[in-house]
């Protein structure tokens, strides 16, 4: 089973890829700043809701974050704006890798061992 720290990265990733735009410097595209904040707080929602209840769908959900936002500075022609560009395939980058690793862990149980297995290791949840 993958460690309570993964999802908790996933949603610190999530919130930083939220600023992003204000990191970067580059506010002026008022709909790429929307898109970031939307796809910034999805990752950070699905980082939260693997600390709540684990599932497989959650890690497959962070894996196409992480891909989209890698992608978004091609889809979106912004690859040679500036550093934003970078900063998307970086955090894509590691958003992608920390879910494969969250998958690779939790490969060979099923949903109710996930569940199980959470639950033993938060004894105050039922």
């Amino acid at each position: 089973m993958h460690r309570r720290w993964e999802d908790w990265l996933e949603a610190g990733l999530g919130l930083l890829v939220g600023v992003t735009p204000w990191l970067a410097g580059e506010t002026s595209d008022e709909n790429l700043v929307l898109h970031t904040a939307q796809l910034g707080l999805l990752i950070f929602g699905l980082g939260v809701f693997g600390l709540v209840q684990p599932s497989r769908w959650e890690e497959i959900g962070q894996l196409a974050c992480g891909l989209w936002l890698a992608a978004s500075p091609l889809m979106f022609t912004y690859a040679d704006a500036g550093s934003l560009a970078d900063w998307h395939l970086a955090l894509g980058l590691a958003v992608m890798v920390l879910a494969l690793l969250e998958i690779w862990q939790d490969w060979q149980l099923t949903s109710e061992e996930m569940a199980g297995a959470w639950h033993r290791g938060n004894p105050g949840r039922r």
